[in-house]
């Protein structure tokens, strides 16, 4: 038999090049690359011969559901025999704690268990696991980055789920590379998926990601698997959204949303008492707006407050909003709709720990930091949503009526929204706007009805006469 071609390959991030060199091609790293002999005939799942489709079992190709609710509705029903899947987060947001109990519900309900904690001990994760609840017997725990000792748990107790945390603290002898390398990595979800397909069980990988938030090590990890879930959330806010990023098994749209604890993660069915339930209407700047989250809709509070500035030009302080958003709007409101916002210093956050960021956050940033600097409230039962363009206009958004139907759920009965979708829903009253000019004078007209105060603070609205002399001029522009 021929001897495989040899060739070099590096040992930091795995390019493979014909002939040796000094610095390696693909990361730049000096004196990397060794000799390698190419492996032939490998396969990343076992060999079997074609079958008939209509003798494939059905049953097969069912979930098994998790235990959680939400996690269920983000994977389509729950986890796929032999299936991979890669759940990656920010340090502390809750990954760790979420797998723990998906093994644990999993155990409870009679399924064998093993959880690979290769950055705690054995007796971290039980004292972590007790403040959750009894722990099941059909939980195991294996603290090793080693993945032979890995692969010889999983011979030996045949489980039905296996989570791995963390992948990049997994160690793989064969490959030769570091943990937490690019190759090292790439080598150990390789295998894992591998073994995976051999021998039947749901494996859930934990990845890190890297300052920007995205998955860190290569983009092909997410081609080695089956499945790729995101767990977000401000680990100074109790709220915590799980989104499936890819998913082969089923849709991507659906938002799993879990409150962070004092025992762990509950499931949040109906996610508007904690994102409104401490709102205070009353006060100037507060304006809710219901977003899609996937393909469910969240009513968020958009709150904004103005400020004389110290000087060196005003500042936009942002949390929750991008910051590019809110500069195009605040431009918008001073070019087009006359709003005076010089001097004044801008803070807007999206409370509760939403990221409101798609387009149609717009209108309700508009109507928030005009309420702020008029110093009069809007009116307590009005939502808006609507993307705001450079020549002032109010564009249409998807999901008009999911967003409006949310609404008239949770009690809300007027709605500011572009004129080109303003189709209305049960009990709600809807007033279409073309443009930020008649929004905004429409929204300060509600709340004259109602009888807002001007300013119910201890302190005069700043800009309030700019704002209430141009609102009553508004319809003749």
């Amino acid at each position: 038999m021929a001897r495989p071609p040899t060739t070099h390959r590096c040992r930091g991030c795995g390019a493979v090049t014909q002939r040796w060199a000094g610095r390696c091609p693909g990361c730049g790293e000096w004196n990397s690359l060794e000799e390698w002999a190419a492996p032939r005939g490998t396969s990343a799942s076992p060999s079997v011969g074609p079958v008939r489709l209509a003798e494939v079992d059905p049953a097969a190709g069912r979930p098994l559901p998790t235990g959680l609710a939400e996690v269920d509705r983000v994977l389509a029903g729950g986890l796929l025999p032999g299936s991979v899947t890669l759940v990656f987060g920010e340090p502390g947001v809750g990954k760790s704690t979420l797998l723990l109990q998906v093994l644990t519900a999993a155990a409870a309900g009679g399924r064998t268990v093993l959880l690979v904690s290769a950055e705690e001990s054995a007796a971290q994760v039980r004292a972590r696991a007790e403040r959750m609840g009894p722990l099941p017997p059909a939980l195991f725990v294996s603290a090793t980055g080693d993945l032979d000792e890995v692969e010889a748990a999983v011979a030996a107790l045949s489980p039905d789920l296996v989570v791995v945390d963390s992948v990049q603290t997994v160690v793989d002898p064969a490959a030769g590379a570091a943990a937490g390398s690019v190759l090292g990595v790439r080598a150990c979800v390789d295998r894992l998926t591998r073994l995976a397909k051999e021998r039947g069980p749901a494996v859930v990988l934990v990845g890190h990601v890297t300052k920007e938030g995205d998955l860190a090590g290569p983009r092909a990890l997410e081609h080695l698997v089956d499945t790729v879930v995101s767990f977000e959330g401000d680990r100074h806010h109790s709220l915590r959204m799980l989104r499936a990023v890819k998913h082969r098994f089923g849709p991507t749209g659906e938002v799993g949303l879990f409150e962070m604890g004092e025992s762990g993660l509950v499931d949040v069915a109906d996610p508007g008492p904690l994102l409104l339930g401490d709102r205070r209407p009353e006060v100037p700047g507060s304006a809710v707006t219901p977003l899609l989250q996937g393909r469910r809709p969240l009513l968020v509070e958009i709150q904004a407050l103005a400020s004389t500035g110290a000087g060196g030009g005003p500042r936009r302080n942002v949390q929750g909003v991008d910051p590019r958003r809110l500069g195009a709007v605040a431009a918008v409101l001073e070019c087009r709709a006359g709003v005076d916002l010089t001097g004044l210093e801008l803070f807007v956050s999206a409370a509760g720990g939403v990221r409101a960021a798609e387009p149609a956050v717009d209108l309700a940033l508009a109507l928030a930091v005009a309420s702020a600097v008029a110093g009069r409230p809007l009116p307590a039962d009005l939502v808006s949503f609507g993307e705001v363009g450079l020549a002032g206009e109010v564009r249409q958004v998807p999901g008009a009526e999911r967003r409006l139907a949310e609404a008239a759920r949770l009690g809300f009965t007027r709605a500011l929204v572009p004129a080109s979708s303003a189709a209305g829903a049960a009990g709600l009253s809807v007033v279409g706007c073309r443009t930020v000019v008649e929004a905004v004078a429409a929204a300060l007209r509600l709340a004259a009805e109602d009888g807002a105060a001007a300013a119910p603070t201890d302190r005069p609205a700043l800009g309030a006469g700019t704002i209430r002399s141009w609102s009553t001029t508004a319809a003749s522009r």
